[in-house]
Parts: C-alpha cells; structure tokens; sequence
C-alpha cells in the first residue's frame, strides 16, 4: 500500500568512548552518582602547558578488543587498519562498532545500499613524533637543518600511508567499509556543532527516504601536543580547579574557563517500521534538528541568536512545544562569555514571559570536558540515558547562581528528565547545531 505517512526516525544503537568510560552502563552509573571523569593528564607532558587536568577516555587502548565482539572477518579488517588510524580515528570507529553491537543489526541481512554513514570529526592534527627522524636526517650539524636533505634523506623515513591516519574523512570510511555500507556517507568537520549536524544530516537521509539506516556520530580529540596548544592561545581554559575538587563549572558565578578532553559517540538511527520489523530494541525517537550560523555586520559571531535559532528550527515541524520540552542539555561550555551567550538563548526561548515554563539544563562537559567535535555526539548519548532512566543528572560542581547566566539548573539527581529534550552543541565561530530527541513510549 502507498502511504504518504512521514517517515518516522528512532534510534536502536549508541556506542562511546568517554572518560567516563566507554559502555553505557559505565557511563549512566558516573552520572547518576556525580563521578568526574576530569582528572591529571597522563598522555602527554603539561609542564609547559597552561593546563595540567583534562577528560582522558583512559581505558580506551586502541586495541581491538575496544571495538566490541566481532565477526572474525571484521576483526580481521579492523586490526589490520588500526596502523593507519590516529586516536581520533580509532574512538569513532570503536564507537560506531559498539553502537552497531547494541542496536543488535547483523548488517550482513540489510540492503547495504540502504545504509549509510555521516560522521562528524575535527581538523585531524598529526604528532611531532610522526617526522622525528625525518628530520633528524636532515641535520648536516648539530644546530643547522638542511632543507635541501630533505627529498634525499628526509622523507624517506616518513610512514608512506602517514597521511591516512589524520584525514578527518577517514572515520566514515572505515566504518562505511568495515560494514559494507554503501548507502549516503558523508563527513562534517563543524568543530563542537560537528556532532549534532551528523545526526541531524542522518535523520534528514531516513526522512526524505535516501536511507532506511544509518550510523552516526563524532569523534574528537583536544588532549594532544599541538592542538591544546593552540587552543591555549585562543581560549579560556580552566588552569585552576575549584571546590570539590571539579574544574569545570559550567553556569556557575566561579566558573574560570573549559577543560580539554576526548572522546566519541555514535549511535544507529532506523526508519520505524524497518526497526520494528527485525524487533529492534528502540531506544528514542529523533523528532527534529536544527542549525544556525548568526554573524553581526562587523563579523564578531552572535553565537546566542545562533543557539535560539537553531533550538526553534529543531522544534519546528514537530509537536512539540516549548512547555512540553523535558530538559535542555545545554553545551556549557564552562567559559564566561560562552556560557553567558548559551543562557541568554535559552532565557530567550523558554523564560522570557511571565510564567513560562523553563525547562531544567544540564551540561555534561562538567563531567569530561570538552571533547572537540566528538562532544555533541557524547551528550546526545548521555541525553538518551537521561530520559531512559527519567532521571537528569546535575551540573558538577554548580553552587552559585550567574546573574548572568538566568537558567533552571539542574543541580541534583531527583530532577526529572520529562519525555523531550534538546541536545545543543555550537562553537565560538557562531554555529550552533541543535537535535530533539524523545524518550521512546510505544507509539
């Protein structure tokens, strides 16, 4: 029968890797109990970093028992390709493999034309140890690099296949490959927004109908030698920690600055009635998306007009109003003029009017940082945990209230969740990127 019904978009699937640990439960159990994954930096040197802590998925190895129970086959492939995949790389396929694993889907039975990929990534930066001895084949004496050495002695000595291991549109690829998915694949290097425009991009492939399926997500890494750097010099960062022991505040009056970190998330978006059709444990509904770009005439970036745009866009076309909106998982970034900006947005959408229902805002950057592109796609996970369990965990370390700052924030574990909720990521380049999500009730 030919039906013009709407193409309705659930998720089956979610995978992470987190400094909170990379399985689910691992990572629904720190935040109902309010356990940081913040802590002293352990990959790399911070003597002569303005930061010592950071958010570290430290119990993701690289190894390939971290992409969860295999085929032979695709262990086979996976293992092979690890050697030509940077960490940011590796955490977003693992991701997209655990997240494959939880939604239950043999993609061996599926139309692999009707499956696709859209992943997010940050600009993929290389290490300095990738050129170390190149380089130092380039030395004629102690102190003079000779430029002219290299094509002769330089670099022959770096990896042939090095390029491969930092493109940002590898994560896609490999997980397109690995699962032979061969449907709309695409990549998106957003920084922060990166996350909710890959799955705000998927749920638009299933809905128009250019996709039955699709893996999604983000991957990101700030935790490295020369991009904390450059962070360093263009941001403000946490250099101090507060009370309690938590470096980043998000909303708080106390808040000093963002705390670097790592991570990936991932999860499988299915058209309903393909999902239920193979019994697919369906763990939410994608209701909407939305994304901005706000820029004032002289070019400084309105990241607040960009926030409220993008939460309208992701609400529009829906059912759902704002007095029915659960909770808001804001980006809470942690800085003063992020922070300040995110809030304004929010109070423009949900409080302005006498009486307005304001929804509660959670922020989990103030349980691992920020954690680059890969950081909307982590808190979309953490989002659907919430409405899940109907429980929305606190901002950590939040005390004392911003006037600035005029949100509900959500500072303890009895705080419902309610049954919608907007996931908001942007950056300070003015975009914002916005996804609306539904805990899932038979229906």
């Amino acid at each position: 029968m030919i039906t013009n019904a709407p193409r309705r978009v659930v998720v089956t699937g979610m995978g992470v890797v987190s400094p909170l640990g990379n399985t689910l439960q691992t990572v629904w159990e720190a935040l109902r109990t309010g356990r940081c994954g913040i802590g002293p930096i352990q990959s790399m040197p911070t003597e002569h970093l303005p930061i010592q802590c950071g958010g570290e998925s430290r119990d993701f190895r690289g190894h390939i028992d971290d992409f969860g129970p295999l085929a032979d086959d695709r262990k086979k492939q996976i293992r092979k390709g690890l050697k030509v995949m940077c960490r940011d790389i590796q955490m977003g396929v693992a991701a997209a493999q655990l997240a494959l694993t939880n939604a239950q889907l043999d993609v061996t039975t599926i139309d692999p034309d009707r499956m696709g990929v859209v992943f997010g990534a940050d600009h993929v930066m290389t290490t300095p140890e990738e050129f170390t001895e190149a380089i130092r084949q380039c030395f004629d004496a102690p102190h003079h690099f000779d430029l002219a050495r290299w094509p002769t002695h330089g670099i022959a000595k770096v990896t042939p296949l090095w390029l491969l291991k930092y493109l940002p549109n590898m994560p896609a690829s490999h997980i397109a490959i690995y699962n032979d998915l061969r449907g709309p694949s695409n990549s998106l290097t957003y920084r922060e927004a990166s996350g909710n425009l890959a799955v705000g991009e998927a749920y638009c492939a299933i809905v128009r109908g250019s996709a039955d399926r699709m893996v999604t997500g983000a991957t990101g890494c700030y935790l490295h030698p020369l991009k904390t750097l450059q962070i360093a010099l263009q941001s403000e960062l946490a250099t101090r920690r507060a009370e309690g022991n938590l470096p980043c505040r998000p909303f708080d009056r106390e808040r000093t600055g963002m705390v670097l970190g790592e991570g990936a998330g991932a999860l499988v978006l299915e058209e309903l009635e393909m999902a239920r059709a193979r019994g697919a444990t369906i763990l939410a509904e994608v209701l909407g998306q939305g994304s901005s770009v706000a820029l004032q005439p002289n070019s400084v970036t309105n990241s607040s007009q960009a926030i409220a745009n993008a939460m309208r866009m992701a609400m529009r076309g829906t059912a759902i109003r704002a007095s029915e909106v659960g909770h808001i998982h804001a980006h809470g970034l942690g800085t003063h003029h992020a922070d300040r900006d995110e809030a304004h947005a929010i109070h423009q959408l949900f409080g302005a009017e006498p009486g307005a229902h304001v929804p509660p805002v959670t922020a989990a950057k103030s349980f691992f940082g920020n954690l680059g592109a890969g950081t909307g796609a982590v808190e979309l996970v953490c989002t659907i945990l919430a409405l899940q369990h109907q429980q929305l965990f606190p901002i950590l370390g939040y005390q004392t209230p911003d006037p600035t700052c005029p949100i509900r924030a959500a500072t303890g574990g009895d705080t419902p969740a309610g049954n919608n909720a907007l996931n908001i990521s942007f950056t300070m380049q003015g975009q914002a990127s916005c996804v609306l999500v539904r805990r899932w009730n038979e229906g």
